[in-house]
């Protein structure tokens, strides 16, 4: 476990993993490895759809998706990113969180900023918890954190709700409270998909 996240600390390191393909099941994540990708990640709104037929609005739970991380990690040799949705619930949950995804081999995660129960990034109707409970929700994480080779991965999903220029804030705000990376989620045009690393500072 250890090495996978030393080795994902190192594509960071060396410009980034580049593409990452999303994996629903251990099957999938071998093809992505087969096929020579760094990485796998593993998506919580894939495994709403692979294990409930439903779609992504915060029905699965953390074991349900921990479970399902710790079966990939151990189909795949590759570092695995797994989605960690809002923490599940409070500090508290976020704590357990991370703990679990150390333990059952994920090389890193991503939290976001949604309310809780969430909803696809995709989706109409999402909300966003305000900034100073997104920096708590971080901040617990990084507190949990045991291996410091584990990225932690700061989401926001504020772009729909309150704007572009408010969800750069949010992503360099994470950046400077100790995130590893940020991730805006849901650019709406191809300019601000090539926009956003320009006004993030850092990855």
């Amino acid at each position: 476990m250890t090495k996978r996240t030393a080795k994902l600390r190192a594509l960071l390191k060396d410009g980034g993993p580049g593409i990452v393909p999303g994996a629903t099941d251990c099957f999938t994540a071998k093809l992505i490895e087969q096929a020579g990708f760094p990485a796998v990640y593993v998506t919580g709104g894939g495994a709403a759809n692979a294990f409930l037929g439903e779609p992504d609005i915060g029905l699965v739970t953390l074991n349900e998706l921990a479970g399902q991380v710790e079966r990939i990690a151990d189909a795949v040799s590759v570092p695995v990113i797994a989605d960690c949705d809002t923490g599940f619930g409070g500090i508290a949950n976020v704590k357990r969180a991370v703990r679990m995804y150390e333990r059952v081999g994920a090389a890193g995660f991503h939290i976001e900023d949604q309310v809780f129960p969430k909803r696809c990034g995709h989706f109409e109707g999402k909300s966003v918890v305000p900034v100073e409970e997104m920096l708590f929700r971080l901040q617990a994480a990084l507190d949990a954190r045991t291996d410091p080779d584990f990225l932690i991965i700061a989401r926001t999903d504020a772009r729909a709700v309150l704007g572009f220029e408010e969800a750069i804030k949010r992503a360099n705000a994470a950046l400077g409270a100790g995130a590893d990376m940020a991730f805006v989620e849901a650019p709406q045009t191809m300019e601000e998909i090539t926009t956003v690393p320009r006004l993030v500072k850092g990855p």
